[in-house]
């Protein structure tokens, strides 16, 4: 894998500002919470906990799978934590968040991959208030029509699976996932339940070109994906997959155009923008 190192464009100069974290930092240790934004390392951070929203990620903070792009720790997981949910539900109440955004490591050691808890995590939140959004975004679930039903039957209002980039890279990026069976868990979800929202996300700058990325919504499209986020890949360290190229954000203003115009009904397409960034837009109208 070869390494091409950049200088960061003046569009990227983003800065973490950590006095802005300490209040979440110090509920998700109270609460012995895990984030995405941390654990993904995520830019955005200081920007949203300043504002008191999180991305939950469930099932603990290690993952099976060995995606070249991700910070999260790789490994063996350890067992699920019953009473996850529950806390999620305190820090949720704590936030008081109004739309609440749930993702998961992919434990692929789980004989549901997990499902249950997605479940469980989400029918806690409703139980308390049903007028709550819960967008969750989950693993592939290996495609498995019974367990993506799992999820849906708890009614989150937004489901969310990333194809994360385009299919020629999967093999070298991403060697245990299949970029079919992530269009197939979105078509799915609709199949089971044809007015949910799903959405999809994408990174740029690995390597692809601008043909390949349209092919990538338009495939989203067929199989009705609703809702697109498109934001700059930033590699995490040195021993992670580099960036090949940082692209300006005319390209995405672009992206969005067009994505708009094959029927998406929502599109977030910037360089700092992530899969649960300002999340709650999405279902405004």
């Amino acid at each position: 894998m070869s390494r091409i190192v950049f200088e960061k464009p003046s569009w990227l100069k983003k800065k973490i500002i950590l006095k802005d974290c300490v209040r979440l930092n110090n509920l998700f240790g109270k609460l012995k919470l895990h984030t995405v934004c941390h654990e993904a390392m995520c830019p955005n951070i200081s920007e949203c906990f300043k504002k008191g929203v999180a991305t939950f990620l469930i099932m603990g903070d290690t993952c099976t799978r060995r995606c070249g792009f991700c910070n999260v720790k790789k490994g063996i997981p350890r067992d699920l934590d019953e009473d996850e949910p529950q806390r999620v539900l305190e820090a949720v109440k704590e936030l008081k968040l109004k739309h609440v955004v749930i993702t998961s490591v992919t434990r692929d050691d789980l004989e549901d991959k997990g499902a249950e808890h997605f479940a469980k995590t989400i029918k806690t939140i409703k139980d308390f208030d049903k007028n709550i959004a819960v967008e969750v975004l989950v693993p592939d679930f290996l495609a498995k029509k019974d367990l993506i039903k799992i999820v849906l039957d708890e009614n989150p209002d937004i489901f969310a699976h990333n194809v994360e980039m385009v299919p020629l890279l999967y093999e070298e990026i991403r060697p245990d996932s299949d970029y079919r069976l992530c269009l197939e868990v979105l078509k799915i979800a609709k199949t089971i339940k044809k007015d949910i929202y799903t959405k999809s996300g994408i990174m740029l700058g690995l390597g692809e070109d601008d043909n390949e990325i349209i092919e990538v919504l338009k495939d989203l499209r067929s199989v009705g994906c609703d809702f697109l986020s498109v934001g700059q890949y930033l590699s995490p360290s040195k021993s992670h997959y580099p960036v090949k190229e940082f692209k300006k954000p005319e390209v995405f203003d672009r992206i969005k155009e067009s994505a708009l115009g094959m029927g998406f009904l929502h599109v977030e397409s910037a360089p700092y923008v992530r899969s649960s960034y300002i999340a709650s837009e999405y279902l405004k109208k």
